[in-house]
């Protein structure tokens, strides 16, 4: 007698329906639990770490862009500013009667074209004074300690000591009576656009030398290396290799000094007091002019957003380069 083994033995007909080519049913499959998609999960914590800086953004600068642009929309003044929701629409009225009827295309001139003169005289500075730190030296972090101090400083400092500086009788005008050279009037009058100019730079220049600085430690030592092998000298070695690597951080301080300089409001407040010499109205003093001593709240606030159209004309410019830029960097 033969005894089936219960592990290898065929079932009754299994071996029937094996030897007829018909299939074995399978036993049904345990279905598997659900995975989690990665992505989402990923996604998910992005958006919680992204919700801080969010909330904040939303706090300080959304919603008080909203309520300038409400308030740009009505003639609201001291009479009617305790109730300015129901204060007289009128629209583009504040808008036709800054541009029209009020110095704020000189002071939009003023502020422009002082700024980019500034940003010019700063760039050079810096990058210059980038070039004398870059390299170890005794007292190097002496000499970059001290070349920050224009930039730590307070504006509210700055203005006050170059407030000092350039009185009647000032340094200024005591150093130059000793070239030869008249002073004269620096807080008033035509030279005082000259000042607001001297002073900007004098503040800005430190965030350029920042960024070159920044800028030369970041070019990689053997393209150094490569242009002492092909016997560059100084100068060749600055205009082929370190100034055009240096575009960028350059470009980049140049703007964010040209929007600075452009908003400024504490410096030609405390340097010229207010209200401000015709030849130094810049549009920040002139906004707060219109606000807090005229009590022109809605026009003021049509001010500022005007203020806020054109300083995002040479961000989006600047942005826009970037962007052309960076296949051409992946390259």
């Amino acid at each position: 007698m033969t005894v089936n083994d219960p592990v290898t033995a065929d079932a009754p007909g299994t071996g029937d329906a094996r030897r007829a080519g018909v299939a074995r049913p399978s036993p049904p499959r345990r279905p598997s639990p659900p995975r989690r998609r990665r992505g989402a999960t990923a996604g998910g914590a992005a958006v919680w770490l992204l919700a801080p800086g969010g909330l904040l953004t939303l706090t300080v600068i959304v919603v008080p862009f909203v309520v300038a642009l409400v308030m740009s929309l009505l003639d609201l003044d001291q009479y009617t500013f305790r109730q300015w929701l129901s204060a007289p629409f009128v629209g583009a009225g504040n808008y036709v009667e800054a541009v029209g009827r009020t110095s704020l295309p000189h002071a939009i001139w003023v502020s422009g074209s002082a700024a980019v003169i500034a940003t010019l005289l700063a760039l050079p500075l810096g990058v210059v004074a980038a070039l004398t730190t870059h390299l170890p030296f005794r007292g190097r972090s002496l000499i970059r300690s001290l070349y920050l101090i224009p930039y730590v400083l307070p504006a509210f400092v700055v203005g006050t000591i170059w407030r000092i500086i350039l009185q009647p009788d000032g340094v200024a005008n005591q150093g130059l009576a000793t070239l030869g050279i008249a002073g004269g009037l620096w807080l008033n009058g035509p030279k005082s656009y000259l000042a607001l100019i001297v002073v900007q730079a004098w503040s800005g220049w430190p965030l350029v030398y920042l960024l070159a600085l920044a800028g030369l430690q970041g070019i990689d030592d053997s393209l150094h290396e490569a242009a002492a092998l092909d016997g560059a000298q100084w100068g060749a070695k600055l205009r082929h290799v370190i100034l055009p690597l240096l575009r960028p951080p350059v470009a980049l301080a140049a703007i964010i000094s040209l929007l600075h300089m452009v908003n400024s409001f504490t410096l030609p407040f405390v340097l010229f007091g207010v209200p401000s010499p015709h030849d130094v109205e810049v549009l920040p003093v002139l906004t707060y002019v219109e606000s807090f001593q005229n009590l022109r709240f809605g026009l003021s606030a049509a001010m500022a957003v005007i203020s806020l159209a054109l300083i995002l004309v040479p961000l989006l410019v600047y942005l826009r380069t970037v962007r052309l830029d960076a296949p051409e960097a992946a390259a």
